[in-house]
């Protein structure tokens, strides 16, 4: 099993993230709403008010979305990110970024709400 998240910078990505997930028999997901920390620093933390101006340069979202799932397969694993890369370019600076992590065990989902 893997975890893979998406912390997606351009929102107008996520239904289409969403309609991927279902097209590859992905049921479900959660969605936070976030902030980076370069954003926090720069706007909430007077001493770093300096980073301000650079943010402004560089057009970093004011949020973004952390979706993240579990996937049971590898085969379900590449499906999905064959299907991602149509969808959003990561290496767009400031599209996000998406990173997967091995699962050794899960508690509290019933097998069928992975899709199993």
């Amino acid at each position: 099993m893997y975890l893979l998240v998406i912390v997606l910078n351009k929102e107008e990505y996520l239904d289409d993230v969403l309609t991927t997930f279902v097209e590859a028999g992905i049921r479900g997901a959660t969605i936070i709403d976030s902030i980076g920390m370069g954003r926090t620093l720069a706007f909430d933390v007077p001493i770093f008010a300096s980073l301000r101006k650079m943010m402004s340069n560089l057009r970093v979202a004011p949020y973004n979305k952390t979706i993240f799932t579990v996937i049971k397969t590898e085969v379900q694993l590449d499906q999905v990110l064959e299907l991602l890369d149509v969808v959003i370019n990561f290496d767009e600076p400031g599209a996000g970024i998406l990173f997967t992590v091995p699962v050794g065990r899960i508690k509290g989902l019933a097998q069928e709400d992975l899709g199993f």
